[in-house]
């Protein structure tokens, strides 16, 4: 019964005085809401439509980054934009890669003689990036920035486990291989140290440097010592809105009325809660991009299949890997005609083994056919990821992507002597001396030796299967590889990468080893339900007139009753490799 109403509901609502336009002389607020990711997690379409009606706070909201780009590429050309407005309170989690894409297309946008400005409570490091870009950058003169570079700290379990009783197992190969070290030592250890601030300092560089050029900055200008910060707080009388506009991170001081009667004196006003005659970023992107593309299969295509998150065990949904759900993307493009190269898009610090090897195969099963594969590297591609990108025809990274951590560990923990303190204790009889092993038992030492040999063997498959695909001897990869981290840049120099760039290249690249000179570009995604195909269908169109008519009138009852129905609790189980062996990077978590 409820169901037939609320689609009787949005029917009502389907509507072309609803629908959205874009304002002549108008601003376009770029409000960025959430982490910067190359494929948004799932959420099934009457969820997502639920919490777009009835204005529902999303836990860990997420912005596609090739959306940002459309928008920004789409409104320079656009004369119904004047201006351009960043609103970036809401921007969390960015990987360097991401924010300096979005970079480059503000300057473009820049050619199109239209205004940029950056309105500002407050800028923490990835909002600054992208404010820095701005033609007129303000912060309120109540509001804060401060540069706290990058880092990589951990958190250290031994002494609590030794206190726990418990005996950590843990057999892996590489020097540098510190996922594992925290349940081994109550610090980082030398190597590790480093390794990350090798790759750390290289990345803080690429920030410097690219924000100091868009201020008319020196480098010099980052306060990269407390003593020196204080010392320049103290002149701007400690405050941090003045010591910003000091050093000149910012052009002026404003309240939000301030600036927005500036950007309203180009664009007019208009009755909103900004006053200003605007389209936002979420309803603009709706008018230019619609929901379903049309696709032209009369075209030859570069697909693109996107591997992005942890690398798991078996069949994950979007914004997530799986061995055999990402390997089935990779197989669709082999059996589908049109496609005639494939880009693999790669942002993961690694998982499984098997599943990487699993997927790793199925790129070898597309060579096969004669399909050309690119890897393109995103904000990480390290150990797993960069095992199934290691096999491409080509390899693109962005200058700070984090990659390498070629090595692989196992680890697991036994509560024998907790238990023992607890006067617990396993005893019985077994057929084999296998059968006389778990978690409340003492690890046999010959076991212990089987599972390092398992994984020195896997290491010495990672470290052929780069030496054989990147034309270099073993002896060469074990030298870059130990689990140690490197920067895009630095990856480059060692052979592990063939050229710097992002995305757009990668596709370039696989037409090129293609042969084509016209292409479409198209995502290869997991293919809807009939369910879920029927509810995207109805309720993208009905999305925006369902809020605007009735969020005035939001109910309780019916948001909690619609939460009750779609509810769709799914249990992620982490680290399931079949064998236990992980080539995971831990450094990438920074």
């Amino acid at each position: 019964m409820f169901i037939v109403l609320f689609i009787a509901l949005v029917s009502v609502f389907l509507k072309d005085d609803h629908k959205i336009m874009v304002p002549s002389d108008s601003a376009l607020v770029l409000k960025l809401e959430g982490n910067l990711v190359i494929e948004k997690e799932a959420i099934d379409p009457l969820s997502e439509f639920m919490q777009e009606a009835f204005e529902q706070q999303n836990d860990n909201p997420e912005i596609l980054l090739q959306d940002v780009l459309l928008t920004i590429e789409n409104a320079k050309q656009d004369r119904r934009i004047k201006a351009l407005v960043l609103d970036l309170h809401g921007l969390g989690g960015a990987g360097l890669d991401k924010l300096e894409q979005i970079a480059v297309a503000l300057e473009g946008f820049k050619e199109s003689h239209k205004p940029i400005f950056a309105i500002g409570d407050y800028f923490t490091q990835n909002q600054y990036y992208l404010a820095s870009r701005a033609d007129h950058l303000y912060l309120n003169p109540m509001g804060f920035m401060m540069f706290e570079g990058y880092g990589r700290f951990g958190t250290y379990f031994k002494s609590a486990l030794e206190k726990l009783k418990a005996e950590t197992h843990v057999f892996k190969v590489g020097t540098y291989k510190s996922a594992v070290e925290p349940y081994l030592r109550d610090d980082m250890s030398e190597a590790a140290k480093v390794a990350n601030k090798a790759w750390l300092q290289e990345m803080w560089s690429q920030y410097k440097t690219s924000v100091a050029a868009a201020r008319g900055l020196d480098v010099s200008n980052f306060d990269e010592e407390l003593d020196v910060f204080l010392a320049k707080f103290e002149q701007s009388q400690g405050d941090f809105a003045q010591y910003a506009l000091d050093y000149g991170w910012v052009d002026a001081l404003k309240t939000r009325e301030q600036a927005f009667q500036e950007i309203a004196a180009i664009v007019g006003t208009k009755q909103n809660h900004q006053g200003l005659n605007a389209i936002s970023f979420k309803n603009y992107l709706g008018v230019i991009n619609p929901p379903f593309p049309i696709i032209n299969n009369s075209m030859d295509k570069v697909a693109v299949v996107v591997a992005k998150g942890s690398i798991l065990n078996g069949t994950r949904k979007a914004g997530e890997i799986g061995g055999d759900s990402t390997a089935a993307l990779l197989r669709k493009a082999r059996y589908d005609d049109s496609v005639k190269s494939v880009v693999l898009y790669v942002d993961s610090p690694g998982g499984s083994a098997f599943a990487s090897e699993i997927i790793r195969q199925e790129v070898e099963n597309l060579q096969a056919t004669g399909k050309p594969v690119v890897a393109v590297m995103s904000t990480y591609a390290a150990s797993g990821g960069y095992w199934i990108s290691a096999g491409a025809d080509k390899i693109i990274a962005a200058p700070s992507t984090i990659t390498g951590s070629i090595g692989i560990f196992g680890m697991f923990f036994t509560f024998e002597n907790t238990l023992d303190y607890l006067g617990v204790h396993t005893d019985g009889v077994g057929t084999t001396e296998f059968a006389n092993m778990g978690i409340t038992k003492s690890l046999n030492p010959k076991f212990a030796a089987i599972m390092q040999r398992g994984i020195e063997q896997g290491y010495d498959q990672f470290i052929s299967l780069v030496a054989e695909k990147r034309n270099m001897t073993k002896s060469q990869v074990d030298q870059i590889a130990q689990g140690r981290v490197w920067i895009g840049e630095t990856a480059l120099e060692l052979g592990l990468v063939d050229e710097l760039g992002y995305l757009d290249n990668g596709v370039k690249a696989a037409a090129e080893l293609a042969n084509l000179n016209t292409y479409d570009t198209q995502y290869i995604q997991r293919p809807m339900s009939k369910s879920e195909l029927f509810w995207k269908e109805l309720l993208t169109t009905a999305s925006v007139s369902f809020k605007g008519a009735f969020v005035a009138e939001k109910s309780s009852t019916i948001i909690n009753l619609v939460k009750e129905i779609t509810a769709d609790i799914e249990a992620v189980a982490k680290l399931n490799d079949p064998k236990g062996v992980y080539a995971y990077c831990l450094a990438c978590e920074f």
